[in-house]
């Protein structure tokens, strides 16, 4: 497994994939695991919840995320982070429904870091996958699974979160993103 780059969007080249829509892949073989599994590294080591294909640069519908809701498992303290650990895998994943209930939750995402905003989306979706093993799922989400799912699936469109805030915040978000990376250059 490998950690890889993530494209953030204070760089012209990386915004310019990001903002690609993502091919569906032909179905689960080893060289998709091979990539969920580094997905999945890298977003532990950024840290993050969720990772999409595209943020790592590569054009292909497939996410994976982290919640951290291992059942079975208390949260205890800070060294049980593993133990709740709780990896999930989708490939090409579609939303078949969305509920008129909608919930607002304040995201953030590694393809920007360090901005976080409030984002209003839809309180319960189901949707339709392809497990690690290649198996059809189809299950109902709700509450930051939800809220997952959908930033996660935007990205697969090329659609950013800040996409969804008025121009001044996305500006603001922007703005705020190159001063991190000059920080991290710096540093």
């Amino acid at each position: 497994m490998a950690v890889q780059r993530i494209l953030t969007i204070d760089n012209a080249a990386d915004l310019a994939i990001l903002k690609q829509v993502s091919k569906p892949v032909e179905g689960v073989d080893d060289a998709v695991r091979t990539l969920m599994d580094d997905m999945l590294d890298t977003m532990y080591d950024a840290p993050g919840i969720g990772l999409a294909a595209v943020q790592i640069g590569e054009l292909k519908r497939v996410i994976v995320m982290d919640l951290g809701d291992k059942p079975g498992v208390e949260e205890t303290e800070e060294e049980d982070a593993e133990a709740r650990r709780n990896p999930r895998h989708f490939v090409n994943p579609e939303i078949l429904w969305s509920s008129d209930e909608m919930f607002t939750y304040e995201e953030g995402c590694l393809s920007i870091p360090e901005y976080f905003d409030k984002v209003e989306r839809p309180a319960r979706v189901r949707i339709r996958y392809l497990n690690y093993q290649g198996e059809t799922i189809e299950e109902e989400a709700e509450g930051l699974y939800a809220v997952c799912i959908q930033h996660e699936m935007d990205h697969l469109n090329g659609v950013l979160f800040i996409d969804h805030l008025s121009r001044l915040k996305r500006e603001r978000a922007a703005a705020k993103c190159k001063k991190v990376a000059r920080e991290r250059m710096a540093a």
